[in-house]
C-alpha cells in the first residue's frame, strides 16, 4: 500500500504540473500579446505626439495672422473713419458750392424778361431747374461743365 500511495501521489503531482505546464502557456500567449499591443501602442501615441506638434506649430502660424490682420484691420478702419470725415466735409462744402451757384444763377437772371413770358417759380424749383441744366451741360471729355 505504500507503493500505491507513493505512486497516487507522485501522478497527483505530475498532474498538477501538467495542468501547471498549460497554464503557463497560456500566461506567456498572453504576455506576448500583450507585448504585441504595448508596441502598437507605443506607435499610436508616437504618431498622435507627431500630430500635436504640426497642430500646435499650425495654430502658433495662425495666431499670428490673426494678429497681422488685426492690425491691418485696424489701420484700414482708422483710415475709414478719416477718409469718411473728409467726404463729409467735402460734401457739405459742395452743398455749400451749389447753394452759392443756384443764388448766382437767380440773380443772373435778366430782369426786362415780361412776367407773362416767365412763370413764376419757387426759390426749390429755381435750383432745381439750376441743377437740372447744370447737369444737362458736359464737356467733350465727359465731366460736366
Amino acid at each position: 500500500m505504500s507503493h500505491a500511495l507513493g505512486i497516487a501521489i507522485e501522478s497527483l503531482v505530475a498532474v498538477l504540473l501538467l495542468l501547471t505546464i498549460g497554464y503557463c502557456m497560456l500566461l506567456n500567449a498572453r504576455l506576448k500579446r500583450l507585448k504585441a499591443d504595448e508596441h502598437s501602442l507605443k506607435a499610436t501615441i508616437g504618431e498622435l505626439i507627431t500630430a500635436t506638434e504640426i497642430a500646435e506649430r499650425a495654430i502658433g502660424g495662425l495666431k499670428f495672422t490673426v494678429r497681422d490682420v488685426n492690425e491691418n484691420l485696424g489701420s484700414q478702419l482708422a483710415s475709414a473713419a478719416q477718409m469718411s470725415e473728409q467726404l463729409k466735409k467735402q460734401l457739405i462744402e459742395g452743398d455749400n458750392v451749389f447753394r452759392r451757384l443756384s443764388k448766382i444763377a437767380t440773380a443772373a437772371r435778366p430782369a426786362s424778361e415780361p412776367e407773362a413770358a416767365a412763370p413764376k417759380v419757387s426759390g426749390a424749383q429755381a435750383v432745381a431747374a439750376a441743377a437740372q441744366a447744370f447737369s444737362e451741360r458736359r464737356r467733350s471729355d465727359g465731366l460736366a461743365a
